[in-house]
């Protein structure tokens, strides 16, 4: 956790009097920064300016996946710039977007193939995997990489989409694997296509859709559009809400009026 006691001052951080330094090498230079900094502060605090290779600065979005080295320790370790926290002897060097493989999936003969063999002709890639597990201890969400491309590789395209869900697309797993497989792209198909030929519909949502086309909502909308600003707040702060992880129709709200 970051230090409470540390400003900021546009993106450079503003240490406290009492912080502790550590150095830490960056494109081969070494700097003294405070300890207690992600990799991108502490790159920021060495003079560094991203304008690419950083977006959400919250480990979602996998722009800054970034590889290290530890003085003295042989392993290189994979981590999110914004998330992993500076070590004394850490070995930083920025790597360059590069385009993973994506394969063309507006193929009319393809559309009428079932989802595994879908994969397997977009992405025949999959079977040159040797169960390395390098994708998978290189991957910073903790995802079992190697696992879902085997599920692929059986032609368990719903299972294996669930797997790789938590994916962010940093693409980590892609520069280290040795069979050149674009492990996230495979996997965003796969859930794509998980979504519009596996998961079953849902007969709630038609049904909304449909009152939706007849026009059900329109007057409420409209009686939304002429309200302030304060009273749509209002009304949203005061809103009945569905408990988290509450199971498919077993909550209703007591108003149901606006349904």
């Amino acid at each position: 956790m970051l230090n409470e006691n540390i400003a900021m001052v546009g993106d450079r951080t503003i240490p406290p009097k009492d912080a502790r330094f550590i150095s830490i090498s960056i494109m081969g230079q070494e700097y003294k920064v405070p300890e207690t900094l992600t990799i991108i502060k502490a790159m920021e605090y060495a003079g560094y300016q991203f304008k690419r290779g950083c977006g959400c600065r919250g480990g979602i979005c996998g722009a800054c996946g970034t590889f290290y080295r530890i003085q003295g320790d042989h392993n290189l370790y994979t981590g999110l710039a914004c998330q992993t926290v500076v070590q004394p002897g850490m070995n930083l060097a920025q790597i360059p977007f590069f385009p993973a493989n994506r394969a063309d999936h507006v193929d009319l003969h393809l559309e009428k193939m079932p989802p595994d063999e879908r994969i397997a002709t977009l992405y025949p890639e999959i079977f040159k995997c040797v169960a390395c597990g390098t994708c998978t201890r290189t991957c910073p969400m903790g995802i079992d990489v190697m696992n879902y491309i085997a599920l692929f590789k059986r032609g368990d395209i719903l299972e294996g989409a669930k797997q790789s869900f938590d994916c962010i697309m940093c693409g980590l797993c892609v520069v280290r694997c040795p069979a050149n497989i674009s492990q996230m792209k495979v996997a965003m198909a796969a859930r794509r296509l998980a979504a519009t030929q596996l998961v079953p519909r849902s007969k709630v949502t038609k049904d909304r859709a449909k009152l939706v086309r007849e026009g059900r909502y329109e007057a409420m909308l409209a009686e939304l559009g002429q309200m302030d600003t304060d009273k749509l707040k209002e009304i949203y702060v005061s809103r009945e809400r569905e408990p988290n992880l509450s199971e498919p129709g077993e909550w209703m709200p007591k108003d149901q009026s606006h349904l």
